[in-house]
């Protein structure tokens, strides 16, 4: 093989690496987070335990809402960080990706970095920077965990609420009392459209209900909903959601931005969940005989003394 060929394949080489190690990095971005909307100034901050969900919700990884910046912090609020550009992000991207086009396209017209020798030299001097910017990029991720990893909940955190979603058909249910981290007076009418909102959105989600859905949710949590019903209309699935019924249900947060009143509940719902093939109906996953129970964090949103619509929904951690 001559210098030149053999040049052109190390360029091959740098770039299957460089496309390898982007999708790797977006891989380990996917697998952590775990809800999708908006809640507001708290987007970025776990929501506060209760009994019905006592281990933390997972992030909201799929939100419109931009991450405060540390140097701007909020009154009286959790902030972190601005997201950390990837491996290739920012100016780490620029030098590398600098490099290694110089380095290609010179090796294309025969006459850069000194041939091939000297593109095998370049692809060491990118692997060197690439190795540093994973070593300060690990120490970054160590000293500056994002606010809601581990316990670190900030200054909602109440350890727990007592509002309670009284279980369906129980009867005998008594207005809630102000607890702390409800600073808008969360009523039972609240309560009752809270419940009415699970059930119509699984409702409305299972038949692909798209006018429903717009009505009773946000613009923001619509086009995630659109979102994942397409994907499984993609993959040939439907998801078939019936016969719901709410558990428990406690408030972690209630609080309100200007206009805007916001609520975080905690529900224990059980539902029959199945995945169904579109063409044959036939049973991809779940039990479809038999309830299965879900706990998750849902989060409504009231503008100007409107109707409640949801925000965002939140899986929870396992305990």
């Amino acid at each position: 093989m001559s210098i030149q060929g053999f040049g052109r394949a190390l360029a091959m080489v740098a770039v299957a690496l460089m496309v390898v190690m982007t999708v790797v990095d977006v891989a380990e971005a996917r697998r952590a987070g775990g809800g999708f909307g908006s809640r507001g100034t708290r987007t970025f901050s776990t929501p506060s335990t209760t009994r019905t969900a006592p281990t933390d919700a997972m992030p909201i990884d799929r939100t419109m809402t931009r991450q405060p910046s540390a140097q701007q912090p909020s009154a009286g609020r959790n902030t972190t960080a601005n997201p950390r550009p990837g491996l290739f992000g920012g100016f780490g991207g620029s030098l590398l990706g600098g490099l290694m086009l110089g380095g290609l396209v010179g090796m294309f017209l025969g006459h850069g970095l000194g041939g091939g020798v000297g593109f095998l030299g370049l692809i060491l001097q990118v692997l060197l920077i690439a190795g540093v910017f994973m070593f300060l990029r690990r120490m970054f991720t160590q000293t500056n965990a994002p606010a809601y990893s581990g316990n670190a909940r900030g200054q909602y955190s109440n350890g727990g609420s007592d509002f309670e979603i009284p279980r369906i058909g129980g009867g005998g249910r008594q207005a809630p009392q102000p607890k702390a981290g409800d600073e808008i007076g969360v009523q039972q009418k609240d309560l009752d459209q809270f419940e009415d909102l699970l059930k119509e959105l699984q409702a409305a989600y299972a038949a692909e209900d798209f006018r429903t859905l717009r009505q009773i949710t946000t613009p923001e949590a619509m086009s995630y909903l659109a979102e994942e019903i397409g994907d499984n209309a993609t993959k040939g699935l439907r998801n078939e959601v019936r016969d719901i019924h709410l558990v428990q249900g406690d408030v972690a947060e209630a609080w309100r931005e200007g206009a805007d009143d916001y609520a975080t509940v905690a529900m224990r719902y059980e539902s029959i969940d199945v995945m169904r093939d579109r063409s044959s109906g036939r049973v991809v996953s779940g039990d479809p005989d038999n309830l299965t129970e879900a706990v998750e964090v849902w989060t409504f949103l009231r503008r100007n003394g409107g109707e409640w619509k949801v925000s965002a929904i939140q899986g929870v951690e396992a305990a």
